[in-house]
C-alpha cells in the first residue's frame, strides 16, 4: 500500500465514520481517531459485501456505498455502547 492509499483510507475512512456517526441518533462518546478507525474498518466491511454480492468495486458504485455507511452505524453503535463513558471527576 503506497502513502496515497493510506492517506485516501483515512480520508474516507473519516467521511464514512462521520455519516455512521450522524445517523446513529443521540450523543456518543468517541474521539475524531476512533471515528476514523470505525470508517475504515467499515469502508472494508463494506466493500467485502459488495464483493459477495458480485458487485463491481472499482470506482464509485452506489450499493457498496450504501454497505460501507450501515456497516459505519453498525460500528459506531457498537463501539458507543461498549465504549468506556467518560466521568467527570473533578
Amino acid at each position: 500500500m503506497t502513502i496515497g492509499g493510506i492517506i485516501t483510507a483515512i480520508i474516507f475512512g473519516a467521511i464514512i465514520g462521520a455519516l455512521g456517526r450522524l445517523l446513529v441518533p443521540g450523543k456518543q462518546n468517541m474521539s475524531i481517531w476512533l471515528t476514523v478507525l470505525v470508517g475504515i474498518v467499515a469502508a472494508f466491511a463494506g466493500t467485502g459485501l459488495a464483493h459477495l454480492f458480485n458487485l463491481k468495486t472499482d470506482g464509485w458504485n452506489f450499493w457498496e456505498t450504501i454497505f460501507q455507511v450501515a456497516a459505519a452505524v453498525i460500528g459506531v453503535y457498537l463501539v458507543a455502547a461498549l465504549w468506556p463513558k467518560k466521568t467527570g471527576t473533578h
